[in-house]
């Protein structure tokens, strides 16, 4: 089943922002991650290092709150109106295919489906309406 949640970028308080969240929604982060937990051949500086690279929330049963904090060395900060995506996450490599290729259509692929380095088939674009999209896919591999 594939579904669709909500993923906030900050500009250095995602974890402030996620403590609140947790606060309103309750339930356990499923997974914070750090800038410095990435491979070696991604380069963040010093400051960068502990701000929060992807933590989850799950609100619902169907929905998961998503973000991450802007770094310079992955793009430019958050302005509020382009500082939110919408994650689609498929249920096989395939439908992950082919959501990111008619949804991108027209748009700007910042990151083309490929296997990333935390274990999901993934990819990132901006669609021709300017709508930031994130397609995830796990269990295929």
């Amino acid at each position: 089943m594939t579904s669709i949640n909500p993923y906030l970028t900050f500009d250095g308080n995602c974890e402030d922002a996620f403590n609140f969240y947790q606060s309103v929604f309750g339930g356990e982060f499923t997974y914070v991650g750090r800038f410095s937990e990435m491979p070696s051949e991604f380069t963040v500086s010093d400051k960068d290092k502990n701000k929060i690279m992807h933590i989850s929330l799950p609100i619902s049963k169907e929905t998961t709150l998503m973000g991450s904090d802007s770094v310079s060395s992955f793009g430019p900060s958050p302005i509020f109106g382009n500082n939110f995506s919408i994650s689609v996450n498929t249920d096989s490599k395939e439908e992950a295919d082919r959501v990111f290729k008619e949804l991108s259509a027209g748009g700007k692929v910042t990151m083309p489906m490929e296997k990333a380095f935390w274990g999901d088939y993934f990819g990132m674009f901006t669609d021709k309406f300017g709508i930031n999209w994130m397609v995830s896919q796990r269990d295929d591999f």
